[in-house]
């Protein structure tokens, strides 16, 4: 007769791997996704990082954080207001053969000393007014936009000795 042998426990024997080969493929699956959920994780935590990051970032930069760093710089004090020198009106011609009869006051700041040629300023409001529509110059908005450029070309002209332009004398015919 002839003997059967039976394995009763499956020791390793020395020198084995002590993988047996159906058991290899399941083995490595677990090792595999833990692998792959690993990375995973990974790309997700840096994402994450980079976007709280990034925001952070933003904030800080250009967003309203950015403004409190704004609120360290002293800003310069408004001039004080000086003399007040007044220009004679002039008549200036407007489109369609209307005309403008302009007068104006330069607001200068209290650093001025000494007098202050008008006639650049005249030049300016001339120059801008000049050649303008009837309706354009009477509006409200419109006087008001002219005013406002004058005012800015004038503080340029006169390198900040002019703060303010007033209007003495405007009549549209």
């Amino acid at each position: 007769m002839p003997t059967e042998q039976r394995i009763i426990a499956s020791k390793p024997t020395i020198g084995a791997s002590g993988k047996s080969p159906a058991a290899a493929p399941a083995a490595e699956e677990p090792e595999g996704e833990a692998k792959g959920g690993k990375k995973k994780k990974l790309v997700v935590v840096l994402l994450a990082l980079l976007l709280v990051g990034g925001g952070a970032g933003w904030w800080f930069l250009m967003g309203p954080g950015a403004a409190s760093g704004e609120e360290v710089v002293a800003e310069e004090p408004a001039p004080e207001p000086g003399e007040v020198v007044t220009v004679e009106a002039v008549s200036i011609n407007l489109a369609g053969g209307h005309y403008l009869r302009l007068g104006i006051a330069l607001q200068l700041t209290a650093e001025v000393h000494g007098e202050v040629s008008s006639a650049h300023a005249l030049d300016l409001a001339i120059a801008l007014f000049s050649g303008r529509t009837v309706e354009e110059v009477s509006s409200a908005e419109g006087r008001a936009a002219l005013k406002e450029e004058l005012r800015h070309q004038l503080a340029e002209a006169y390198h900040g000795e002019v703060m303010d332009v007033y209007l003495t004398d405007y009549v549209t015919q």
